[in-house]
């Protein structure tokens, strides 16, 4: 897969339909960098936007992968296939959000107590010190643990997705060798 001919082809379905990178970008809900990511090649969309910059753009999700368009269409079974997959991701996108939430708020709300105690100038006194121990080491654990998690589960999603579309590509090249035989 090559981002830049992706970015390429992205920015001339842009242009054909006479629409700057702010346009698109209010329609598909994202900010003008990201967009301009897409076209110059840095970085490519989520899958769930891939599926909706190609019904927006008339075009199939392999040519918008693949950055050409091509003459045959994707039969409608991979194309469920692939919405199904990325309603999956999505479900999975907001799992992740609602536990840092959690994680962050638990953050949050023990450096309130750790603020709390120490403007009473209490963080040295008998108990009050291991509280302050204690939730300056719970605000510590989360942030370590936030950051740990995120750069994981965003490594994993890399794999998932280039997996994903290794098996599309190997599908796509599958059905053209089974319509060149038909010929034969």
């Amino acid at each position: 897969m090559d981002q830049r001919k992706i970015g390429m082809f992205l920015k001339a379905l842009r242009r054909e339909k006479q629409l700057t990178q702010e346009q698109l970008s209010e329609i598909l809900g994202v900010t003008n960098r990201s967009v301009s990511r897409w076209e110059n090649g840095v970085n490519m969309p989520d899958f769930d936007l891939v599926i909706e910059i190609s019904h927006y753009f008339g075009v199939s999700i392999d040519e918008l992968l693949d950055g050409e368009r091509r003459m045959e269409m994707v039969d409608r079974k991979t194309e469920e296939r692939l919405l199904k997959v990325a309603d999956y991701e999505s479900a999975g996108k907001q799992n992740f959000s609602r536990r840092i939430c959690w994680l962050f708020m638990l953050a949050i709300a023990a450096f309130v107590v750790y603020g709390v105690l120490d403007i009473m100038e209490l963080t040295k006194t008998g108990i009050y010190e291991g509280i302050a121990s204690f939730a300056l080491g719970l605000v510590f654990g989360a942030l370590v643990c936030g950051a740990l998690y995120t750069s994981r589960y965003m490594a994993g999603i890399r794999a998932f997705k280039q997996r994903l579309l290794y098996k599309i590509q190997r599908r796509g090249v599958e059905s053209a060798e089974k319509e060149g035989e038909k010929f034969s």
